[in-house]
């Protein structure tokens, strides 16, 4: 497979991971109206919010255990991804971190993250040494089965174990590509998807983070 081949596969891999998690985050998403119906309440119609976020207790990069309140006070630019992945995660990665540089002193405000679907290969030190070739502040994070999995439920990211034994890895992750912006109280504000430039992110959190 030529080099361009393989770059229209990337391509088209990061639109429909970007288009499933964007569609996930649609569905979960409620009108006051209709939680109103399902309790048999009448409410004046209005637009919800997709049901984004909430407690996590995770080890970071460094070791050490953290909790969705240890982020308390500052915007989260999350990712959910694997080291092993070829294309997609370091792609969003460097996204993030291009669109954090261009945000200058800004960027102070916000801490990017990366969250690992695939904890059985990625450990506190392979997060480590992963997250190194990112934004300096990125923090990667990292659990559990049972943890990854709560997490990912939160944040409505969908992840499934292929195998493949025709590679040396032996399996890989399907997974959403989408990232999320979370504001200081925790509360869902924003995502963007694979087809999202750095200036485009950028430009956006601007109007964000205050």
């Amino acid at each position: 497979m030529n080099k361009g081949t393989r770059f229209g596969f990337a391509l088209a891999f990061l639109v429909v991971a970007s288009v499933l998690g964007i569609a996930i985050v649609a569905l979960t998403s409620k009108s006051d109206t209709q939680v109103a119906e399902n309790s048999g309440t009448a409410q004046t119609a209005s637009h919800g919010k997709p049901q984004v976020g909430g407690a996590f207790e995770l080890v970071a990069h460094t070791g050490q255990t953290v909790t969705n309140a240890d982020f308390a006070g500052k915007y989260m630019l999350m990712f959910f991804g694997f080291t092993f992945c070829p294309d997609v995660c370091p792609t969003e990665l460097q996204v993030m971190t291009s669109a954090l540089e261009e945000l200058g002193p800004v960027a102070d405000k916000i801490q990017p993250i990366f969250v690992t679907i695939d904890p059985e290969r990625d450990t506190p030190d392979a997060m480590a040494q992963y997250v190194a070739h990112f934004h300096p502040s990125l923090m990667g994070l990292t659990g559990t089965s049972e943890q990854i999995s709560q997490v990912a439920k939160a944040y409505r990211v969908y992840y499934k174990r292929v195998e493949d034994p025709s590679s040396a890895a032996e399996y890989t992750m399907d997974h959403s590509a989408v990232v999320y912006l979370m504001g200081p109280d925790g509360a869902f504000l924003k995502h963007y998807g694979g087809a999202t430039s750095p200036e485009d992110m950028a430009k956006s959190l601007k109007k964000y983070v205050k």
